[in-house]
């Protein structure tokens, strides 16, 4: 059996931040995720929000530490390589009720301590944003709101952590917490791997609440809230450059109209407290919803734009701030109900779990070997949108994969596929996820089954046990005592 200082459960941007924070120490640090890869959960389907930190009010530890970890992500895309932009955010009022909660904001974010705020006017607007509805009549402004690839993110997170010695378990499902006497804990997972630790830090997202009742702490419970998100084609980033918000509810900052760092929109989400915690489902009354809003803000987007739909479910929990802090198990440190702001809380919540533990007795020593660099993808795409084709040229040659094309919508090449597998992405959507083959216009038409081909080729799995995203979800299927078919 296996002995780490720290364990921590759950692979989505939290767990990735803290495992990259406990990577600079000289402790033995490991990160438990019941899917295939890491950021299968949650994060995959978040919108990819870096909020300025105006939307809560003083107090919540949700908006000390969104405020925080916002001002990391300069830093952290110099080190680990991931797209970033600071486009700004705008929160658009119709009506005079609608401006003085406007104003309302404006003065909450004040005293959060968020800066460069601005309440604007009509005529600063339509010079910003041209293609905003003509029924807007003002809006608050923050330009320190940012957008990432989610998945970018938490993939760049754990590719460092493990550069620096983290250990990494994927499709283990933690199904046993015990204490022992002498104080370490031991886990063990429905496929029969059994750990030990010293510390676990619960970051199971939606199943929180379930990984704390293992070790006996029944204090939260988390609420799975859906929302529906739709992608749009490139054209519409040419209508939309920053994020436009309407006013918010009370459960929700709205449905909005998010430009992505690739150059495709988002649309949505919807919010919906539902039962189930893997319901995952797209609806007609969603999609109507999502549009009639979007349409309300920006006139210029249109239903045929769509190339897409997804869903995801945000683990609200009781009480509805993050629950972050030790518990009344020893040892045992809740990362839970990291709804929004969490991505752009994540490399604070980080921080905050790193002081809990140096607190709660664990001696942290910097690594002098600690590199807290990591190399980026070479992507084509990028070249064609900087037009630097010399320095693509320089930077593969001698690699024939970077000049075949396996993704026409998104200019992804064969050697970007087999990159990916090298870093750990062995199902359709890790491959997806980590270069984007698959998620432009045609959704995979074209690409998919050259990059089957290339799993196979690569990682000797047979293409009928290639799956979308871990076992079940095979993508071929071949009729009992046949073989495969003919190329």
């Amino acid at each position: 059996m296996k002995h780490f200082d720290v364990i921590i459960i759950g692979a989505g941007v939290t767990g990735a931040a803290i495992a990259r924070q406990l990577s600079r120490y000289s402790i033995k640090t490991a990160i438990i995720e019941k899917e295939t890869d890491v950021s299968f959960g949650t994060s995959k389907a978040n919108s990819g929000i870096i909020h300025a930190g105006f939307h809560s009010p003083p107090g919540m530890l949700k908006t000390e530490l969104c405020i925080k970890g916002n001002r990391s992500f300069d830093i952290l895309k110099e080190e680990l390589g991931f797209s970033f932009e600071r486009r700004g955010e705008l929160v658009v009022a119709f009506n005079d009720e609608e401006l003085q909660i406007l104003k309302n904001l404006y003065a909450q974010g004040i005293k959060n301590r968020v800066h460069y705020l601005e309440l604007i006017g009509t005529a600063r607007l339509r010079e910003m944003e041209p293609n905003l509805s003509e029924d807007i009549i003002g809006a608050l402004y923050a330009p320190t709101a940012g957008i990432v690839e989610p998945y970018e993110y938490c993939f760049s997170l754990i590719e460092n952590a493990r550069q620096n010695g983290v250990a990494m378990f994927v499709n283990e499902k933690v199904a046993v917490i015990a204490k022992q006497l002498f104080g370490n804990f031991v886990i063990e997972t429905d496929s029969g791997l059994k750990v030990s630790a010293r510390f676990i830090v619960n970051a199971a997202g939606l199943h929180a609440d379930e990984i704390a009742s293992l070790a006996g702490i029944t204090s939260f419970a988390i609420t799975p809230r859906k929302g529906e998100e739709y992608l749009l084609d490139r054209r519409v980033g040419n209508l939309v450059t920053r994020i436009i918000f309407p006013v918010p509810t009370k459960d929700s900052k709205g449905m909005l109209v998010i430009p992505t760092v690739e150059g495709t929109v988002m649309v949505g989400p919807t919010a919906e407290n539902i039962n189930e915690k893997d319901n995952f489902s797209t609806t007609r009354e969603g999609l109507r919803c999502v549009f009639e809003n979007a349409k309300k803000m920006i006139p210029g987007i249109r239903l045929h734009d769509v190339i897409t739909s997804f869903s995801g479910l945000r683990p609200v929990a009781t009480g509805d701030d993050f629950i972050i802090g030790t518990t009344s198990v020893q040892g045992f440190i809740n990362a839970a109900g990291i709804q929004s702001p969490g991505l752009t809380a994540s490399p604070a919540i980080a921080q905050h779990v790193e002081d809990i533990l140096v607190k709660e007795g664990l001696s942290l020593k910097v690594k002098s070997s600690w590199n807290p660099k990591r190399t980026p993808f070479i992507k084509l795409r990028h070249s064609i949108a900087t037009r630097d084709y010399a320095g693509y040229i320089k930077n593969t040659a001698g690699n024939p994969g970077y000049n075949k094309l396996v993704c026409r919508c998104e200019n992804i090449t064969e050697a970007e596929v087999t990159e990916a597998v090298s870093r750990g992405h062995t199902t359709l959507d890790g491959i997806k996820f980590a270069t984007r083959a698959g998620m432009g216009r045609c959704q995979g038409s074209f690409c998919t089954y050259r990059v089957l081909k290339l799993l196979e080729q690569q990682t000797g799995i047979p293409i009928e046990k290639i799956t979308k995203k871990g076992g079940g979800s095979e993508i071929i299927k071949f009729p009992m005592g046949k073989g495969a078919p003919h190329e």
